[in-house]
This record gives structure tokens, sequence and C-alpha cells, in this order.
């Protein structure tokens, strides 16, 4: 067998990067297929055997992942799905024109959920007014994202933006990008390597909207510096396994709760709730508590349709425990790396 990385997921078949050749498309194993739920996925680190007998190489082992970015399967309200393995910094892409709040805290929950550094890129800061709008605008995102968030606005016109954006692609790094169709990703990675290796679509001067054109998880490696994992518009978000997400997500909210006065505090009119004395003070802004409640809501009632799901298959608790215990010290190894 040959060891490799999983460089491109396009329609379930995952292209692998072995030596130097080109990459190879694969299937899985059947034996691995009937193991369980694991499939290859982007930055995934794999071993393949190419049979004579078989048009495509096979993937007959995956190794553990040190990172994973997971959302809620759209199509499964009980099963995870992970978009891209094993890279070291999340870069959440929102338009500058039109931030949308509420998606945006969203994803911060699943970036720190993967427990590696994490960033904020405000695309198309030309369409702002100046730089006046664009300071404001940074610090008013620099201010919900919290100090351990680097949050840089950047334009395909400003070289020296595009340089200092540059600097998160270190030799040594994989980063994820992350954001809805149209927010310039694409245009992003064209930048960074000097040339068109992404296709782009036209962009709407209105609002600065463009549309999807990225259909396949891949990865790019940039000239002189590290390689990026580019996806395609994530529309669906839904929360999996992400109390820590939320917990980083939402320091100022989470520290409060720690000061409740009863450990299970649903924050909803207990006695003792230092999450409501605060809302009364005016020390926490209604908005970030109300995101704070409905993403909490959300993990809590997932968990509750996984439990019952895994009682009607007759797993055992153990069995979930072990899964869970192996993905949180994936994460831990990377707890030390959300600096500025």
């Amino acid at each position: 067998m040959e060891r490799g990385q999983v460089v491109q997921l396009d329609r379930g078949y995952p292209l692998v990067a072995v030596g130097d050749g080109a990459p190879v498309r694969c299937e899985h194993a059947t034996a691995l297929m009937k193991a369980g739920d694991l499939r290859a996925t982007v930055g995934d680190r794999v071993w393949v055997s190419r049979p004579a007998d078989h048009d495509n190489a096979i993937i007959e082992r995956i190794d553990p992942r040190s990172s994973s970015f997971v959302r809620r399967d759209p199509a499964e309200r009980t099963v995870p799905q992970v978009l891209a393995a094993n890279f070291t910094r999340v870069i959440v892409v929102e338009p500058a024109v039109q931030v949308n709040e509420r998606r945006l805290e969203r994803e911060l929950v699943l970036a720190h959920q993967t427990g590696v550094a994490v960033s904020v890129l405000l695309t198309k800061a030309d369409l702002l007014s100046g730089p006046d709008e664009v300071r404001r605008l940074v610090e008013r995102v620099s201010a919900l994202a919290g100090p351990e968030v680097e949050v840089r606005a950047f334009s395909v016109r400003d070289a020296a933006g595009a340089q200092a954006v540059r600097s998160w692609f270190a030799a040594d790094e994989l980063c994820v990008l992350v954001g809805k169709s149209g927010v310039g990703k694409s245009s992003l990675v064209n930048t960074l390597a000097g040339r068109q290796v992404m296709e782009t679509g036209a962009v709407r001067e209105a609002d600065g909207k463009g549309r999807h054109t990225t259909v396949s998880r891949a990865i790019v490696q940039l000239p002189g510096a590290g390689r990026v994992i580019d996806m395609p518009g994530v529309r669906g978000l839904g929360l999996w396994d992400a109390l820590e997400g939320i917990e980083a997500a939402f320091p100022d909210v989470a520290s409060l709760a720690r000061a409740c006065r009863f450990r299970d505090c649903a924050h909803e009119g207990e006695p003792g709730c230092a999450i409501e004395a605060a809302l009364a003070e005016g020390r926490v802004a209604p908005e970030r508590v109300a995101s704070y409640r409905g993403l909490l809501a959300e993990v809590r009632e997932t968990d509750r349709r996984r439990e019952e799901a895994r009682r009607l298959r007759g797993e055992k608790s153990s069995d979930q425990q072990r899964a869970r215990g192996a993905a949180s010290s994936g994460r831990a190894r990377y707890n030390g790396r959300r600096t500025r």
C-alpha cells in the first residue's frame, strides 16, 4: 500500500496525491464501507492500493485526523458530515458590503469547534466608501469575533492588503476557506496564487454578490506559501457536537453562564442567573444572548435526536463516548494555536 493525501473530492470520488505523481482517482474499500460511516474527505491522509483489475485505486485505510470541519448533514438530522480534515487554520470569509452577523456567529462556532486557529476575512472591501468605513467595519466584526480572532479586510485591487493576508498561509499551513457562495473565496485564491487556478463568476456592483462557481472541494498550493482548501459555498451550517465551539465563539456570554447559581441553568428566568442579571444591567447585548441561547438549544436538540437514533440502532453509550473522545483528542492538540 502507498500513503497519500486526498487533494480533491468531486461527487464522492476522492483524488489522492501519492508521491510526486499525478493524483489518482480512488474509491473506498468494501471493508471500509462496511466498518462504519467513515469516508475520506479532502485533507485526509489515506493508504491506497492499486489492484490490477480495477480502474480506480482503493482507499484501504484513513489515518486519524488532527482536525476536522464538521457540520450536521443537511440530509440526515442525526448524522455528521466532515467537509475537510487535517488543516491548521480556518478562515471565515464574509463580504464587507453585507456582513450577516447571525451567519458569522454560526460560522465562528463551527470554526472554533475544530480547535485550530481562526481568522475572519472581509472581502470586496473596495466596495465600501473608503478607509474609514473599512476600519469601522473591522472594529465591529472584531468585537463580535473576540480577541483571539484576527479580522482583516481584503480587496483583489489592494496589493498590500493581499500581502498581509498571505501571511496566514505559512509554508507549513493548510488553511480552509469557509463562506457562502459568491463571497470571493475563489478570487482570493487566484490573487494569492498569482494566476487563474479557480473559476470565478461575475459580481453585481450594487451589492457585491457573486454566483456559485466552485463545485468541488480541493487543495490548492500557493507559490512560496502554504496550501488552501477552497470549498463550494456552504449553505447549511447545522451544528454538530459544538458546545466547545459555542463557548469559544461567545466567550462573553459563556463566562456569565459559568457564574450562574445552578450548573444546569437554562438562562430563562431561573433564580441566580448571571446572564439574566447582565441583561437587566445592560452589560451584555440582548442579540448576543439570543444567538447563544438559540445555538445552544440547537445543539441540545441534535444531541437528543442522536441519542434517540442510537437507541433505535441498539448501540451502546460507550461506543458514542469513545467516538467523541477521539474527536476531542484531535482538537486538544490544537488548542494552543488560537492566537492573533
